[in-house]
């Protein structure tokens, strides 16, 4: 006889097994975000949506079967008017991607999950979901909302990209070229493009971090890159790969293992 084995995917189980899920002290579901926008000549318009959804699989392969966490369908389109002066780039306004995370998990609390991880790898949509899980909250007490960024906080970054990449590779540069040599190499160019930002800086003002400006792409760089690319190789990419899976793994496996923040 087959037994059904319980896919991570949340669209892939049966009612009866996500009522059973849902019941379960942490039962907890994580939904991806990336975007469908521009990355420069040499790299797919979905290129964020693409490191989050292979970065999560990978990480829920480690984590077993029987553990109460499932993925939702990872959120191709999402907030991205900085790159509109480039074609290819779809965006959502920002008030229908607050609504769609108030009406999707104001289904999900009802059905009786726990928690909700937003895990996003586009940098222009950080602060807007960070307003939408607060706002879900709102009318959600009950589930508790975290919002992330792919890149965040993962150990070993700043020994393994120069300060300059990580400081000025803002967009399609070396770490997301390379990352995505290991991923899906049929899908990198052959070009490497190099924009260095010609404009300075005033002290203590940044495009990200500290005191930021609400830029556009076009305002810095004419083929969409925004730092160097010309370095990228797939034994960069295959590091990057394994720093991210392994902090995601050590992120959701300690939070499964507790009951943090009820």
């Amino acid at each position: 006889m087959n037994f059904k084995s319980i896919p991570s995917e949340f669209e892939y189980l049966s009612w009866p097994e996500v009522k059973n899920i849902s019941k379960e002290k942490r039962s907890t579901i994580i939904w991806p975000f990336g975007a469908v926008e521009q990355h420069g000549p040499h790299l797919p318009l979905a290129t964020d949506s693409i490191f989050v959804d292979e970065i999560i699989c990978e990480v829920l392969k480690l984590i077993p079967s029987e553990t109460p966490i499932k993925k939702l369908p990872t959120q191709y389109i999402g907030f991205s008017p900085e790159h509109k002066g480039f074609d290819g780039t779809i965006s959502l306004s920002s008030n229908l991607i607050t609504l769609m995370i108030k009406e999707v998990g104001s289904q999900l609390a009802d059905m009786g999950f726990k928690r909700l991880v937003l895990i996003n790898a586009h940098g222009g949509q950080i602060s807007l979901l960070n307003t939408a899980a607060r706002e879900l909250r709102s009318i959600a007490p009950k589930l508790s909302v975290f919002p992330c960024f792919l890149w965040s906080g993962v150990d070993g970054l700043s020994e393994l990209l120069t300060k300059k990449e990580i400081e000025n590779g803002l967009h399609a540069s070396l770490a997301e070229t390379s990352l995505m040599m290991a991923l899906k190499s049929d899908l990198v160019g052959e070009e490497r493009p190099f924009e260095e930002i010609e404009k300075q800086i005033p002290e203590g003002w940044s495009l990200e971090g500290n005191a930021p400006t609400a830029w556009f792409t076009d305002d810095l760089s004419k083929s969409g890159v925004i730092g160097d690319s010309r370095g990228s190789n797939k034994e960069l990419g295959i590091t990057l790969k394994t720093l991210l899976t392994n902090h995601w793994y050590n992120m959701i496996n300690n939070l499964m293992q507790s009951d943090w923040p009820k």
